[in-house]
């Protein structure tokens, strides 16, 4: 059996992951929350851990420094990568929505201004919809943008809505329901196909 390279997102959504590997019999006994190493073995060293920010989690699989990524769906969306989505693992449920608003009207055929922190995701979204639209990059709390004149409307990951709510703005439209996907390197997925889907399978025995 050939080893297999995992990359998980560092962040929320991370220790969800690790339980749910654990109960699938894959431990990492050297790995603690607080830990600052970013590399980790499972027990009889047939797969290697490396955590990642959540962003460079698809690049790392579709360039084949890991052969399988964890990470949310709207990373994988974000960075357009060229990877195989095979589980969704139901880790951290919310969705992208644009928001803006209550009052705000805008000019059939103008072209909008979005704040997001997701412009990929953004323009795909309104193109799909033939609205031309620029996009302002935001690194955090996007939700100013509208209030202040920066953008009509914003993109963003809506979870409760509470946040939006506090700050007067609504959804205007869902875009898509997202959570932590399994993906694969497409390499990989031939060439280690049955460590692959041995990893897989353990996951979603676990899921069900």
């Amino acid at each position: 059996m050939q080893s297999i390279t995992l990359a998980l997102a560092k962040g929320r959504p991370a220790k969800s992951t690790i339980d749910l590997l654990k109960k699938a019999g894959i431990q990492f006994n050297d790995f603690h929350e607080k830990s600052r190493k970013l590399v980790f073995y499972n027990d009889d060293q047939s797969i290697k851990l490396i955590f990642v920010k959540a962003l460079d989690v698809p690049t790392y699989v579709e360039k084949g420094a890991a052969d399988i990524g964890i990470v949310g769906k709207d990373n994988i969306l974000e960075s357009q990568a060229d990877v195989y989505e095979l589980l969704d693992l139901k880790i951290g449920k919310c969705k992208f929505a644009v928001a803006g608003k209550k009052d705000h009207i805008s000019d059939q055929g103008q072209q909008l201004t979005i704040a997001t922190k997701y412009p990929n995701i953004a323009k795909n979204h309104f193109a799909k919809k033939g609205q031309s639209i620029e996009t302002v990059k935001l690194n955090g709390s996007v939700e100013l943008a509208p209030l202040i004149g920066l953008a009509d409307y914003i993109v963003d990951i809506v979870e409760t809505g509470s946040t939006l709510k506090e700050n007067g703005l609504v959804v205007i439209e869902d875009i898509e329901t997202i959570s932590t996907r399994l993906i694969v390197n497409k390499a990989s997925f031939a060439t280690k196909s049955a460590e692959v889907q041995q990893f897989i399978n353990l996951l979603k025995s676990t899921l069900e």
